[in-house]
């Protein structure tokens, strides 16, 4: 779909639309190197259109359950108050893909302090929702990279902590959009809704990441507005010849009294025999849930092929 776009976008006449002409996003900042390397005809607000309405990102993810691969994880929980590790998780794993199914077979583990309970389940939710994202225990069979519906068709039907599951799986792999049943923020994650967007300042400049010349694309709330923005800074490259989204860097933070949260997310993909892939994840979040009590968790996985 994405390809699909830029390439109507670039049969539009030349001059029809303006490099600079934005009609949601006016006040975007683009400098003359960036107005220069647009296609003819293409806009920032096609830009952000692409941002927007980008799944590649979460297909990336899952495409993990259709390849072989290592990977190599490092789980460390911090003391609620001090900034010491309680207990930590590292291993390295191979994933075997073959005929449809993929199998997981741990290479090297070290487990310290209270990472799991007695019957063997994980103490930490974080945990809980990595192993769901990189690790699998049995064979796996028919699974597909699909995309799959929109967040309120993921929501249906799951209890409480499943739905806790998917909203912060869509804040690492969908951030932006509105989250239902996240009350009192869900729409002010939105940050291409008109009346949060007029809220920050966006930019788009002309880089190099990893090597490749890249549009690094950035909101960061007004002055004014930050404190009360869910979204405190966020980053995404897009290769330059393709648009194809390489990186995101963002970070999440808020208190509602009932719950709190500080959370930032990096995350690096690459290419793989044609084929988009996570090449490395970190996550620093330190959230606060009445019923649950406060967790401070780090982790970073780095992905082999």
């Amino acid at each position: 779909m994405r390809y699909l776009v830029v390439v109507l976008l670039s049969c539009i006449p030349f001059n029809i639309i303006n490099a600079q002409d934005s009609i949601r996003f006016p006040h975007v900042r683009l400098d003359e190197v960036v107005i220069r390397s647009f296609p003819d005809g293409f806009g920032t607000d096609d830009f952000i259109d692409i941002i927007q309405n980008d799944t590649t990102f979460y297909k990336a993810f899952k495409s993990l359950h259709l390849i072989s691969y290592n990977g190599i994880h490092d789980i460390k929980v911090l003391h609620k108050k001090k900034n010491e590790i309680i207990a930590s998780y590292k291993s390295e794993t191979k994933q075997v893909y073959r005929n449809g199914c993929r199998n997981m077979y741990v290479l090297e583990e070290e487990v310290n302090g209270d990472f799991f309970k007695r019957n063997g389940d994980y103490k930490y939710f974080t945990a809980t929702l990595y192993d769901q994202l990189f690790f699998t225990k049995e064979e796996r069979c028919g699974e597909n990279n699909i995309v799959q519906g929109s967040l309120e068709n993921d929501l249906r039907g799951k209890n409480r902590i499943e739905k806790s599951k998917v909203q912060l799986k869509h804040l690492i792999f969908n951030p932006g959009k509105p989250i239902a049943g996240l009350p009192g923020i869900g729409k002010k994650i939105g940050i291409f809704e008109p009346d949060i967007a007029e809220e920050y300042d966006f930019s788009i400049e002309l880089v190099q990441k990893h090597g490749e010349w890249c549009y690094e694309f950035s909101a960061k709330p007004k002055e004014n507005s930050y404190k009360k923005m869910v979204i405190k800074s966020w980053k995404t490259w897009l290769r330059k010849s393709d648009f194809t989204i390489l990186s995101r860097d963002y970070y999440l933070s808020y208190n509602m009294g009932v719950y709190d949260f500080d959370v930032k997310i990096y995350v690096d993909l690459k290419e793989h025999r044609g084929v988009l892939l996570p090449a490395y994840i970190s996550y620093d979040g330190n959230w606060y849930i009445v019923s649950q009590g406060r967790e401070r968790v780090k982790f970073e996985g780095r992905f082999y092929y």
